[in-house]
């Protein structure tokens, strides 16, 4: 599968680890060019490209940048995909340490991924917004391992929703359905699930201990 990641900080660069390693053709971008990914990209065999050409041909797009960045993504940047792609967001609402105020998130109840589509122009799997970085590559285990864990994975499109999981299980990861992207709050910052380390039973718990209300620690 071809898979173009937008962003090549601590979750970008990890999930290029995994994803050549169980022998996905990985294209990486960032914001300061391919030149700045030479290291990344010896070491992976992933393609440091640019930005705009992170989506060519990619049956997988994902987007791991701050979410205030998204909406300054080029116009276009999606364009150029194969027929049928899916997006992957992994990213977070921080309005106090870096993103600054969302009015459709703080005043209209956007869910964060609600956005992210908004400014895509597509619809997007939230996944892998409340893992730690370095799990991606630390906690990866073979199926059935009783240490593998499961991520939440939230989506309107069912087949969209299912290439995610089913790449997340080739990565070494279970997963939970979390529902629409309108329910993706289970899984925002500031929820039982947000940073959680379980298994399957343990992230389903957590998901439906979840409140709808933003905590005060996560609003502008």
């Amino acid at each position: 599968m071809k898979i173009g990641i937008i962003g090549a900080g601590n979750i970008g660069g990890n999930l290029a680890r995994r994803f050549t390693a169980v022998g996905h053709e990985v294209a990486i971008a960032n914001s300061r060019g391919p030149e700045t990914l030479t290291a990344l990209a010896e070491e992976t065999g992933a393609k440091a490209v640019t930005a705009a050409e992170a989506a060519q041909g990619a049956q997988v797009v994902v987007v791991t940048i701050p979410l205030k960045a998204v909406a300054e993504l080029p116009a276009g940047i999606l364009d150029g995909a194969a027929p049928v792609f899916a997006v992957i967001d992994t990213n977070n609402y921080y309005p106090k340490e870096r993103d600054g105020r969302i009015d459709a998130i703080e005043d209209e109840g956007l869910t964060e991924s609600g956005w992210v589509q908004q400014q895509l122009g597509h619809p997007v799997v939230k996944a892998f917004n409340g893992i730690y970085a370095e799990h991606i590559v630390s906690k990866s285990r073979p199926a059935g391992d009783p240490e593998r864990l499961a991520l939440p994975v939230a989506a309107d499109d069912a087949a969209a929703k299912q290439l995610v999981r089913d790449l997340l299980d080739e990565i070494g990861f279970d997963s939970v359905d979390t529902g629409t992207v309108a329910e993706s709050w289970r899984q925002q910052p500031g929820t039982p699930v947000y940073g959680l380390s379980a298994d399957v039973e343990g992230v389903a718990k957590a998901l439906a201990e979840a409140s709808s209300e933003r905590p005060a620690a996560h609003r502008a």
